[in-house]
C-alpha cells in the first residue's frame, strides 16, 4: 500500500486520524543498519528499534538497548537453584534420613556437586526462556511495525530501522534522515489499522 502523507499531518492524534507509531526504514545489508544506528544515536534519536534476519553483533549498543532484566533474572535464578539443590541434598542426606555410607561424612558435598548444578541449569533455562517471554511481551501477534511494506522480508533478506514517535520527535526530519542513511525505503507507520504511508 502507498498513499502519500502531508507530514503536518504527521504526529497528531485525533480521534478520526490514525496513531502514528514511527518511521521505518529498509536497508539491504547489516552493515548498512549498523552505520544508520549509530548515526542515530549520534543524531539524538534515544527511541529506536532495529530487526535482521539474525543477530548483529553490537547492535544492541547500537540502538542504545540498556535492558539488562534477562541477564540478572538468570543469574539471580541460577542461585537461587544451587542453593536449592545444595539445600535439598543436605537436609535429606544429614537431617532427615542420615545413612553412613562406607565411612563417609554424612556431608560428603564433592557427592552433591552433580545435582547442585543439574538444579543450577535447570533453574536458569526455565528463567530464562520465560523470562525472555515476559520482558519482551511475548506473545504479541500485532505489532505496528508489521504495518511497513516488505517486512515479512525481515526474517530473510532485509534490515529495518524503526525510530519510534515520542517527546519532540518531528517525522518530517527523521524522514529526511533515515533517507541520509542509504535507506532503501522509508514509511511512516501507523499503529492501527491505517496501515502505512510510504514517503
Amino acid at each position: 500500500m502507498s498513499k502519500t502523507l502531508e507530514h503536518s499531518e504527521v504526529g497528531h492524534h485525533d480521534h478520526d486520524e490514525p496513531v502514528f507509531y514511527g518511521v521505518v526504514a529498509e536497508y539491504d545489508s547489516g552493515d548498512k543498519l549498523m552505520e544508520a544506528a549509530e548515526k542515530a544515536r549520534e543524531g539524538g534519536y534515544t527511541q529506536m528499534d532495529a530487526f535482521s534476519p539474525f543477530p548483529i553483533h553490537g547492535m544492541s549498543e547500537a540502538i542504545g538497548f540498556k535492558c539488562h532484566k534477562v541477564p540478572l533474572s538468570i543469574f539471580g535464578a541460577a542461585c537461587v537453584g544451587a542453593v536449592v539443590g545444595l539445600a535439598l541434598q543436605y537436609y535429606v542426606s544429614v537431617i532427615d534420613y542420615p545413612l553412613n555410607v562406607g565411612g563417609k561424612p554424612l556431608f560428603s558435598w564433592p557427592s552433591f556437586i552433580p545435582v547442585t548444578y543439574e538444579c543450577t541449569i535447570l533453574l536458569a533455562s526455565l528463567t530464562a526462556v520465560f523470562g525472555m517471554l515476559a520482558f519482551n511481551g511475548f506473545p504479541k501477534p500485532y505489532h505496528p511495525v508489521f504495518n511497513t511494506p516488505n517486512f515479512d522480508r525481515a526474517t530473510q533478506d532485509k534490515f529495518f530501522l524503526v525510530l519510534e514517535d515520542g517527546e519532540g520527535f518531528d517525522a518530517a526530519k527523521a524522514e529526511s534522515f533515515l533517507k541520509g542513511t542509504g535507506a532503501d525505503n522509508v514509511t511512516s507507520v501507523f499503529a492501527d489499522e491505517a496501515g502505512a504511508w510510504s514517503v
